[in-house]
C-alpha cells in the first residue's frame, strides 16, 4: 500500500491497533471503527467520550509510549507532525500511513484511501452524507477575505491551504492565496492593506473570539468561525457546510 505521499506502508492485512496523531483523523477512524483506536494525542477533542491511551502532542509525540501500544499502523499528516518522528517510528518497525490535503476533494480522496486501504475498513456512510453536504452548497455572494489563524505574531493562511479552499465553496476568496508562503507571518499593516471585504477568524489554532480579533479590524466585517469546521477533514465535515455558512452569515 501506498499512502498520500506515495511512501510504501507495510499495512498488515488484520489491522487491529490504531495510534492516530491527527485530531480529525482520531474522529474519522472513531466514527468508522472506534475499537480500533488504542491512541490518539492529547489535542484529540472529538469524540468527547474517546477513551484511549494519550500520547502528547501532534509536534512531541511520546515515541515510547506510541512504540509500547504495539500499534499496527500509525495516522498521521504531513504537515501536522513532524517527519523526524515519523521517521523514528518506521525505524521501529511501526507502519506509517501519511495524509496530504490541501483541498476538500483532495480529503475526501485521503481519507477513503486511509481508511480502506490503511485501516482495512469499508467505505464508511459518514463519507457519502460529507461529500452530499458540500455538493449541495447553495452560490454567494462573492467576497475577498483574509484568514488570520494567529496573532503575536500575525499569520494568516496563504497559498494552497485545505482552509482557504473551503471557503472558496462559499464564493470567499483567500485575498493572500498567490503568496510565496502557505502560512506567512505578515505584519497587521500588510494585512489591511490587502483591503479585504470580509476577515474570517477561527478559534483555532489561535483562539480568536468576540473580544480578541475584531478590534483589529476596525470597519471590516468579521466572522468568529468554528475552527474544527474549517480545518478539520473528517466526520465533521458533513455538518461544516451549514455551521460555516451560517457564521459567513449566508
Amino acid at each position: 500500500m501506498r499512502d498520500d505521499l506515495d511512501l510504501t506502508v507495510p499495512v498488515p492485512a488484520d489491522v487491529r491497533r490504531v495510534v492516530s496523531l491527527v485530531p480529525s483523523l482520531t474522529e474519522a477512524v472513531a466514527a468508522s471503527a472506534p475499537g480500533l483506536l488504542v491512541g490518539a494525542t492529547d489535542w484529540c477533542s472529538h469524540p468527547a467520550e474517546l477513551d484511549v491511551v494519550r500520547v502528547r502532542g501532534t509536534k512531541n509525540p511520546d515515541l515510547d509510549t506510541i512504540r509500547a501500544l504495539a500499534p499496527d499502523l500509525v495516522l498521521a499528516n504531513e504537515e501536522e507532525n513532524r517527519a523526524v518522528d515519523l521517521a523514528a517510528l518506521r525505524a521501529a518497525g511501526i507502519a506509517v500511513w501519511v495524509t496530504r490535503v490541501r483541498g476538500l476533494d483532495e480529503a475526501f480522496t485521503a481519507l477513503e484511501r486511509m481508511l480502506v486501504h490503511g485501516c482495512r475498513l469499508p467505505a464508511p456512510p459518514w463519507l457519502d452524507r460529507c461529500r452530499a453536504a458540500w455538493a449541495a452548497v447553495p452560490p454567494a455572494r462573492p467576497r475577498r477575505a483574509i484568514i488570520p489563524v494567529w496573532r503575536r505574531p500575525w499569520m494568516a493562511a496563504g497559498r494552497d491551504t485545505f482552509a482557504a479552499d473551503v471557503l472558496s465553496r462559499f464564493a470567499v476568496e483567500n485575498v493572500l492565496a498567490t503568496h510565496a508562503e502557505r502560512w506567512p507571518k505578515v505584519s497587521l499593516e500588510e494585512l489591511l492593506a490587502t483591503g479585504p471585504d470580509l476577515v474570517v477568524l477561527p478559534d483555532e489554532p489561535y483562539a480568536f473570539d468576540a473580544e480578541d480579533g475584531p478590534e483589529a479590524f476596525p470597519g471590516i466585517p468579521t466572522a468568529l468561525v468554528s475552527g474544527r469546521h474549517l480545518t478539520w477533514y473528517g466526520p465533521s465535515l458533513a455538518e461544516a457546510p451549514a455551521v460555516l455558512g451560517a457564521q459567513l452569515g449566508l
